[in-house]
């Protein structure tokens, strides 16, 4: 019988924040500084197929908004959470649901968004100089750097986020 050989070894990282980052669109600009600016060195490159890929791209992202429904007697009463895949479907779900007055009469109470309870994700994939990806995920309460191998980017990316004020 074979054994599995370990060939490479992948590391996971995570920062948890001391504050959650305020809103979607702090979150937002943070993201998107790092894919504009690239902060990491990261390098394009050229598909076998001829595709050039970006040194930063989105690799995935989801964003959940919460209303809740109080009542006269400050009472929650009903809650909808809504899943979108991306910021602008989020914001228009949430204008929606808090914009429905029928909605609001079948819960039998006001709309009122729950902010604190709000959740983002985006993940981003970083091309490394040596060849390598790896994943830089934000979410609201973390920052985790997974798949990497070389602890020079865990390095890199530490003393960038502890540049960034918000990721404390």
């Amino acid at each position: 019988m074979a054994d599995f050989v370990l060939s490479t070894v992948n590391r996971t990282a995570v920062r948890e924040l001391s504050v959650p980052i305020p809103n979607v669109t702090a979150f937002n600009n943070l993201v998107q500084s790092v894919i504009d600016d690239n902060p990491f060195g990261c390098v394009g490159y050229t598909t076998s197929d001829g595709e050039y890929i970006e040194p930063v791209v989105l690799n995935r992202e989801h964003y959940t908004a919460k209303v809740n429904f109080i009542d006269g007697d400050g009472k929650r009463v009903g809650t909808v959470s809504l899943n979108s895949p991306t910021i602008a479907a989020f914001e228009a779900n949430a204008a929606e649901v808090m914009g429905n007055a029928a909605l609001e009469a079948a819960m039998g109470g006001t709309a009122l968004r729950d902010l604190p309870h709000e959740t983002y994700y985006a993940q981003l994939r970083c091309h490394d100089p040596s060849g390598d990806d790896y994943y830089l995920t934000f979410t609201r309460k973390t920052l985790r750097l997974s798949s990497y191998q070389d602890e020079a980017i865990r390095d890199t990316v530490e003393t960038w986020a502890d540049a960034v004020a918000s990721l404390d």
